[in-house]
């Protein structure tokens, strides 16, 4: 067994921080022997990607990063679950292929897309990830490799989507990746009065565009609630894109933890006034595909911007059938709780991913950046899942850092049971776990 190096590990949002025995190495294979969980570049937002307890081993995959095989024909490339989002697309949009589903950031790993099951603007039409994944080659606790798919081991390979690395390593993935016309964007936005303009609006677009999304102003209420930015995008054709690609972009880091006392209402307010009055007005442009689906990684680091605090970003779905009444409660939720929210996106989503724990299902989901202010946000998360329980809908474990065990419970009910089923077939001992999975599904610390 290899030895690892101590190091200190969080999520994107900077709390909780744990101490791991870290073992990082470009066989995927001698990584993961002894490991506990394997990380990729820890986007999640929360405790997903941290160990069960301070000091357990754990497994970095951002070495294992090769290509296997890639048929151009068919679009179907077979890869190390350590190759990142970025990596793909600067490999593979010169040549006219793309993920066909892409997270709000490109650093992130295939494995990593496969453990959450991610969705993109997109997940009206194309679903989640797990979707378009053809295998997995997986190590499972007791040792074995096994290759799972739909033909076979069908209950694994769909727990392992969206099931946080609780099943197995993921040491391969087979995607299917889309054709595309052009690796430029043309995109249209349009301002948005209020919530009831929104959900119209949304709905409208995402019956003609296959990527939509509304940059809601978290701070508005009243007449105001739900006031926005509706962004529609599709892949540019050949006869309205450049002949050379984009070129990329340059990136800047955000050098400092920005002071506690700089978060507040009044400053994000005045970041909602400025991204309103810079993006609020009717327009079509053609930008690069990393302007339109990764706006925030042109800046380094961003989430220092929230301070030594850190920060948890809420996502929740609320189903169609609960209607635009309970939409509405989520917000007004958020108003009353005098909270300053710096960010938040909503989006129109599609069929149930097959995943056991994957989170889209048929709705409105939103997510709401908000900095860690202790008990107040707690209480807030608490407020927030009520409307969410309430409502029939669920929030995202991706991101999720304060939700109770008893709120996921309630909210998940027989899905927790049909993956807790499959976690004890291939795991029994809980070998794989997480601090996720302590707070959330009761694993031993």
């Amino acid at each position: 067994m290899k030895r690892g190096v101590r190091v200190k590990v969080s999520g994107w949002g900077r709390v909780p921080v744990r101490e791991a025995e870290e073992v990082l190495d470009e066989d995927l294979r001698a990584a993961v022997e002894g490991a506990s969980l394997t990380r990729g570049l820890g986007r999640s937002y929360g405790d997903a990607s941290l160990p069960r307890r301070e000091g357990a081993r754990v497994a970095a995959s951002r070495r294992a990063d090769r290509l296997l095989a890639f048929d151009p024909e068919s679009g179907v490339l077979r890869a190390e679950a350590g190759l990142s989002l970025a990596r793909l697309h600067e490999l593979f949009l010169p040549r006219g292929f793309a993920s066909p589903v892409a997270p709000g950031t490109e650093h992130v790993t295939l494995g990593g897309m496969v453990a959450a099951d991610v969705h993109g603007k997109n997940h009206h039409g194309a679903g989640t990830f797990g979707a378009h994944v053809r295998a997995l080659r997986l190590g499972l606790a007791d040792g074995r490799e096994l290759e799972v798919s739909d033909a076979h081991e069908p209950e694994l390979f769909h727990a392992t989507q969206g099931g946080m690395g609780l099943t197995g390593h993921v040491l391969e993935v087979e995607l299917a990746l889309e054709r595309i016309p052009s690796p430029w964007i043309r995109q249209e936005t349009e301002p948005l009065r209020d919530l009831d303009e929104l959900l119209e609006k949304l709905s409208a677009a995402s019956a003609t565009w296959p990527n939509t999304v509304v940059h809601v102003d978290p701070l508005a209420r009243g007449r105001h609630l739900g006031r926005g930015v509706l962004v529609k995008a599709r892949w540019a054709a050949p006869d309205e894109a450049p002949a050379a690609p984009p070129r990329p972009r340059r990136r800047l880091t955000l050098p400092v933890d920005l002071p506690d006392w700089a978060l507040n209402r009044t400053s994000a307010r005045l970041v909602n006034e400025a991204y309103r009055l810079t993006n609020g007005r009717s327009r079509a442009s053609l930008v690069a595909p990393w302007t339109f689906f990764h706006p925030l990684d042109f800046l380094l680091e961003w989430n220092r911007g929230y301070g030594r605090r850190g920060f948890t970003q809420y996502q929740a779905v609320i189903p169609r059938e609960a209607g635009r009444d309970a939409v509405r409660s989520l917000f007004e939720t958020l108003v009353a709780s005098g909270e300053p929210a710096f960010l938040c996106v909503v989006k129109d989503f599609g069929a149930e991913g097959r995943g056991l724990l994957s989170f889209p299902r048929p709705g409105t989901t939103a997510s709401i950046d908000l900095p860690l202010r202790g008990a107040r946000t707690q209480a807030l998360v608490d407020a927030l899942n009520g409307v969410v329980i309430e409502a029939g809908g669920r929030v995202y474990l991706a991101k999720d850092a304060l939700t109770r065990r008893e709120h996921l419970a309630a909210m998940e009910g027989p899905r927790l049971a049909a993956f807790d089923a499959v976690r004890r077939r291939f795991d029994p001992q809980r070998c794989l776990s997480s601090a996720l999975a302590v707070r959330l599904l009761g694993d031993p610390p």
